[in-house]
């Protein structure tokens, strides 16, 4: 009787003209939209290192105003400003007035400048107007050569000058003689008291070349330096991406697999349209329902307060959308970051979250900020107990990576700062929100590296049932173009951009065997992650690489396992070597065929230095089988997180063991939580042991058949086979080839 009450109320009441209005109350997933906005907004202004836009505008209403003050030095930061935004047409143009108008004998700057400007605008025409999948690999070569030449060929003519005036500027030599590789003239054509020679070269013959076909697939993001998250977001079994991109004018993109060798879009219908930003994302399962969350990181190298930006924790709804909850889960933090690990550091079967933050003695417009471990609350929220846990460090902080290194049952932290230190954080075992950790950096021998680090993870590289640490250094005094050339040259500088490798000594030390394993190569990681292309059961690593620089115009570089004793530079062979900007990598069999591909998120920090991510296709190097394995966790965390998972076999004639922890990989890109794990030439797993984050349950399955795709949930003695289409993602260039999937189903 009250219901038709009311309806009769309401029909009166609109029939009488008026208007029922509705108020939405905002949620906290607008909340951090309209947030993001407006620090958008208010970052839009001239001081900010990285926003070209408002300088450009005041030079010209300055110019203008003072036709006078024009000079060579004031059209030259002109032109490095049209240059960051991405004009380069217009900054080669200034920068031919300043070299026919001035001083000769004054403007190796200019003609620096001018050079570089040349080059990006080659990179334009070419690598990004006509984009292929050998644009900008290196060494450039077939179509990856440039057919419109005019940017390199007016290059070439400028470092010639540069290396006249100084014969040692080693910037310059290698800047022409990758010009000279654009032209389709290298080496031949390059005079010999300039060449660096064997730049072409690999002695590799075991690899074949990867194939990008991003563009074919319509997941070529052009953008900025970001992350990307490869993982099953909608439980169909197959897998989608994720990216972001560093600036808060940067939109996310999420690509659904769509199970037929092909990829949706479908940003806007998951509801992250506005949520912006993110120079590194993570996938995460905070509420222990199953559904992929997904974790994104903002502020990392922005100082004088610019980079006082929030995180996002986003909520899966399992529905296809996703919800910012980062206000209502206590995660609404303000602090400049790019890093966290998520583990379950207390052992109560919830994912925690540790977040460190870039404190800079520099940044006098932000007070110090301080590491964050944000303890699982078990009802969607989060509490901060850093300080308590002794786990609260103040330093610019570039890696953030756990594991348990001491195998006692406890995940640990390792960083690694822009300051040179760092800091191995030994879990001391206490449950609950009485976590305690202890600095056993110098006991463990990793205080002796002083130099400043920047990528980082732990991983067992050599199969021996003990994580092992990797961290890069990320020293430089030069463009990268320099360190390139001094190696190619046979002179390297000592720990410019090396990959510093810790082997665990199962005693609580570790022992650099960097030089032993042939990992002393300039490298200069931004971001990197590893798996095993050849499921031989060893994993190799691939780097992004850069800084922001345009003349850091070096490869990106990928390692080869050479059965956990040391790794071999496939780079070339792989033709993997992209020339721009790396970042956020992840390791993923897209195709279901158990041979892992590369997906590596391109390009710089700024507009003008945007670029196309790319997804490498494994040409299938050899024949060895592998096992793919999705663990559900009861009593652990429900993705299984922080799980140890031991794979013995006989592998012609010889009986070993694999060993792999479930987590999303490397630095800054994750792979995903499903395991993709290789076992060499062996056709039966003997045993196949999990010992389960945090509940201390060991569970074994004897005599298992690989090239599957196993479902395991903690505490069943039996596992579930999933049946998935393999898919096969066709270059669309080819106009014979059409997308082809088996007539597979899931079970």
């Amino acid at each position: 009787m009250k219901l038709k009450i009311i309806l009769l109320a309401l029909a009166v009441f609109v029939a009488l003209g008026f208007t029922l209005v509705i108020t939405k109350q905002p949620s906290s997933h607008d909340d951090m939209i309209a947030i993001l906005k407006a620090i958008n907004k208010k970052n839009n202004n001239i001081l900010n290192p990285f926003n070209p836009g408002p300088k450009i505008a005041y030079l010209d209403s300055f110019i203008r105003a003072n036709p006078s003050a024009e000079s060579r030095d004031f059209l030259s930061t002109q032109g490095a400003l049209l240059l960051e935004a991405g004009k380069e047409t217009q900054a080669v143009k200034l920068y031919d007035k300043v070299i026919n108008e001035m001083d000769f004998m004054t403007t190796d700057k200019v003609f620096d400048n001018a050079a570089i400007a040349y080059m990006r605008l080659g990179e334009r025409n070419n690598c990004m107007l006509n984009h292929n999948g050998s644009s900008c690999i290196f060494p450039i070569k077939d179509n990856g050569v440039h057919i419109n030449k005019t940017g390199s060929k007016r290059a070439i003519e400028l470092y010639k000058i540069l290396l006249q005036i100084n014969p040692d500027d080693l910037e310059s030599r290698w800047l022409i003689n990758v010009a000279y590789m654009t032209t389709g003239e290298y080496p031949q054509n390059v005079p010999k008291n300039i060449l660096l020679p064997g730049l072409n070269s690999t002695n590799v013959t075991d690899v074949k070349p990867f194939k990008d076909l991003a563009k074919s697939l319509g997941i070529n993001v052009n953008g900025r330096a970001g992350g990307v998250v490869v993982d099953d977001f909608n439980n169909d079994g197959y897998l989608d991406i994720v990216t972001s991109a560093w600036d808060l004018s940067d939109p996310m993109h999420y690509f659904e697999n769509n199970g037929d060798g092909t990829f949706s879009d479908v940003t806007g219908r998951a509801n992250l349209s506005g949520i912006t930003g993110g120079l590194n994302i993570q996938q995460t399962d905070y509420n222990n329902d199953g559904n992929i969350d997904l974790f994104v990181l903002r502020g990392a190298w922005l100082e004088k307060g610019y980079g006082d930006q929030p995180s996002s924790l986003l909520r899966n709804n399992c529905d296809g959308t996703f919800t910012d909850v980062t206000k209502p889960s206590g995660l609404l933090f303000f602090h400049p970051t790019q890093t966290a690990t998520w583990a379950d550091f207390n052992n109560d079967g919830w994912l925690d979250v540790f977040i460190g933050t870039e404190s800079s003695k520099n940044n006098f417009d932000s007070p110090p900020s301080y590491s964050m471990l944000y303890i699982n609350n078990h009802d969607g929220t989060f509490t901060d107990i850093a300080k308590t846990a002794h786990c609260d460090i103040s330093a610019f902080i570039k890696g953030v990576t756990s594991a348990d290194y001491d195998n006692d049952g406890w995940m640990d932290i390792f960083l690694s700062t822009m300051n040179g230190k760092k800091y191995l954080l030994k879990n001391k075992g206490k449950a609950g929100k009485n976590i305690d950790f202890e600095d056993v950096s110098e006991i463990a021998g990793l205080s002796k590296n002083t130099e400043r680090t920047f990528t980082t993870w732990f991983y067992d590289y050599n199969n021996d049932g003990w994580q092992d640490i990797i961290v890069a250094d990320y020293k430089f005094e030069h463009p990268l173009s320099y360190y390139a050339a001094a190696e190619a040259l046979g002179k390297p500088v000592p720990n410019a951009g090396n990959v510093f490798l810790y082997r665990n000594d199962h005693n609580g030390k570790f022992t650099d065997v960097t030089n032993a394993a042939g990992l002393n190569k300039v490298v200069y990681s931004m971001g990197a992650n590893f798996g095993d292309i050849d499921n031989d059961g060893y994993l190799d690593m691939y780097f992004g690489t850069g800084n922001p620089d345009f003349r850091s115009l070096i490869p990106n570089k990928f390692f080869k396992n050479i059965g956990g004793k040391k790794f071999e530079d496939i780079t070339i062979a792989s033709r993997m070597g992209n020339l721009q900007k790396g970042h956020g990598v992840a390791f993923a069999d897209f195709r279901n065929n158990g041979k892992q591909d590369v997906f590596a998120q391109t390009g710089g920090a700024y507009i003008g230095d945007s670029y196309t991510s790319s997804l490498y296709l494994n040409p299938n190097n050899n024949n060895n089988n592998w096992i793919s394995l999705k663990l559900n966790g009861v009593k652990a965390n429900k993705v299984a997180i922080g799980s140890h998972i031991k794979l013995t076999f006989t592998e012609n004639g010889i009986k070993r063991s694999v060993y792999k922890d479930v987590n999303s990989g490397g630095s800054f890109g994750s792979s995903p939580l499903k395991q993709e794990i290789g076992i060499g030439k062996a056709t039966v797993i003997d045993e196949l042991e999990i010992s389960w984050a945090g509940s201390g349950t060991i569970q074994r399955f004897n005599n298992v058949s690989p090239n599957q795709f196993l479902e395991i949930t903690e505490g069943y003695n039996t596992y579930r086979i999933k049946k998935l289409a393999k898919l096969i993602f066709v270059d669309k260039k080819d106009p014979l080839c059409m997308p082809i999937a088996a007539n597979l189903k899931n079970e």
